[in-house]
């Protein structure tokens, strides 16, 4: 039993020291394997390829959406200074300011009906 355990350990320190020595796979390894090894580096490359462009569509989708709650906000402005400036007293105000020689209706406007 001594003599299993005694070998296991030199065995786990023979691959400790492999790992730290880059011995990790033999050349006969990469011989007998070399499509596996470059299909699975490929694929690895693939997966980080795509998640960086899937990370770059992802920041410009956010600086599109950032740029788009501005451009709303803006609209919203325009229209509501649009708005005040088109009301009837700021119109009367103007006419008044300007002297252009007009006036109000005092009466609301005829609906003319054809027969």
């Amino acid at each position: 039993m001594s003599e299993k355990v005694n070998s296991a350990s030199k065995t786990g320190k023979k691959a400790g020291k492999g790992i730290i020595q880059g011995r990790l796979f033999s050349l006969e390894f990469f011989k007998r394997y070399w499509f596996y090894v470059v299909f699975v580096v490929a694929m690895a490359l693939a997966y980080i390829a795509n998640k960086f462009l899937f990370q770059s569509s992802m920041q410009e989708v956010m600086k599109l959406k950032v740029e788009l709650d501005d451009s709303r906000t803006d609209l919203v402005k325009s229209s509501a200074a649009y708005n005040s400036m088109i009301r009837e007293s700021e119109m009367t105000r103007l006419m008044q300011e300007r002297h252009l020689g007009l006036s109000t209706p005092d009466e609301p406007p005829y609906e003319l009906k054809s027969k």
